[in-house]
């Protein structure tokens, strides 16, 4: 039976890393994968109050981090349809190209630790589509959008999925995550940025005036509940207890009082959700039957329990295949220490669980497929898999390496 699991588990993997090629979307193959998974699981060992108790739990589990990302999503959404990102597009304005780059890598990564990477990719690109018209070096801004999101998100406990679970779930806090990540996060941007700043040169053709756009008090109001109340959540967290989907709720239900949102809330990326949820649960059928706790011991056996190494190799492992199945899968590798022995590897913002956020999270910049602002970038701007393998993929490489080694240096001397 675990044989049989692991074997659906790879088949939807290679699917739904090879969706582009085969068109079969990644949530239909993700929640296929899960009830199959379960059905053999409970058709192996029967169904017991046990079994239930555990679906139950893994649901539950997801469905914390399923009405986060929906009600993130919501707030999103409300805050563009009503104009609160032109703030963003005024602060861009510039007649420089490194001077573009330089504010457009800043705005990007701040912007992507409220937001969701996904979403603040789409919204710079949509941005950057007026503030430049020349092919090459709107291909080089897109790339650095891509790589600043996903840097962005990393040091950020609501900044990314991967991050969002490991926080809902107790692995990481809010604190000890932008203590210990921001540095390196900053880092793995500042130094691609500085290379792409030699590829651009001049000035701006047909730069964006200042000031073309007055943004309305309307729009203004919108985005500092919007994205002030994203940045409540973790403190609405720590003041009441609650799960933090349930300060998203209440944001959400603030915004909806001060505008009409019933329209928006359609527009809510339904496939995605359905996405995690397919594979959130499929992962937790693997650390049902053992499959998570028995890589872990594997990997720790031949990395030496050296956290680094195998961080950085699912780092690497993120260009090609999703991260969230991947780091979800990590999650289940290990228990949380406590106390004692191991409490500094792998306790509450333990050396290993602070390097999976961020190497899960900024390593899949390394391939335009592996991460989601990725995928949404390559759509938008059309931009090849082989031009962003040759001109951009080992500027992504230099910059994740060069966090790991900040953090690194930051543990030795702190």
């Amino acid at each position: 039976m675990t044989t049989a699991i692991i074997c659906i588990f790879i088949a939807g993997y290679m699917l739904i890393a090879m969706e582009n090629w085969t068109k079969v979307n990644k949530a239909a193959v993700s929640l296929l994968m899960a009830v199959l998974s379960w059905a053999l699981y409970y058709w192996d060992s029967g169904v017991s109050a046990e079994n239930i108790s555990a679906f139950t739990k893994a649901l539950g589990e997801t469905s914390e981090i399923l009405f986060f990302l929906m009600g993130a999503m919501a707030i999103v959404e409300v805050v563009d349809a009503n104009g609160g990102f032109d703030f963003f597009r005024e602060r861009l304005v510039s007649r420089s190209k490194v001077e573009l780059l330089w504010k457009l890598t800043f705005i990007t990564f701040f912007l992507s630790a409220v937001l969701d990477n996904m979403t603040t990719a789409i919204i710079m690109v949509t941005i950057l589509d007026k503030m430049t018209s020349n092919r090459k070096d709107k291909l080089l801004y897109a790339s650095m959008v891509i790589l600043s999101a996903n840097s962005g998100g990393a040091f950020s406990p609501i900044g990314d999925v991967t991050t969002i679970m490991l926080w809902v779930k107790g692995y990481i806090s809010t604190f000890g995550v932008l203590r210990s990540l921001f540095l390196p996060s900053l880092a793995s941007v500042i130094i691609p940025a500085f290379i792409v700043s030699f590829f651009l040169k001049g000035r701006l053709e047909n730069p964006v005036e200042e000031g073309s756009r007055e943004i309305s008090r309307q729009s203004l109001t919108v985005f500092c509940i919007g994205v002030g109340g994203l940045l409540f959540v973790p403190v609405f967290r720590f003041m009441t207890g609650l799960p933090p989907f349930m300060g998203v709720l209440l944001i959400l239900a603030i915004l909806w009082i001060v505008t009409d949102i019933s329209h928006l809330l359609r527009k809510i990326d339904l496939s995605t959700i359905l996405f995690f949820l397919g594979i959130l649960t499929t992962v937790a059928v693997l650390s049902e039957v053992g499959v998570l706790k028995a890589a872990g011991n594997y990997l720790g056996r031949v990395s030496e329990g050296n956290p680094y190494i195998v961080t950085t190799a699912i780092g690497f492992l993120s260009a090609v295949v999703d991260n969230v199945p991947l780091v979800a899968g990590c999650m289940g590798m290990y228990d949380v220490v406590t106390s004692g022995v191991g409490a500094e590897l792998y306790g509450v913002d333990g050396t290993f669980w602070e390097l999976l956020a961020y190497t899960g999270g900024v390593g899949g910049s390394m391939l335009i497929i592996g991460s989601a602002a990725g995928v949404v970038v390559m759509g938008l701007q059309d931009i090849p898999f082989g031009w962003y393998l040759r001109h951009f993929s080992w500027i992504a490489c230099i910059g994740f390496l060069a966090g790991i080694l900040t953090y690194w240096l930051q543990n030795l001397i702190i």
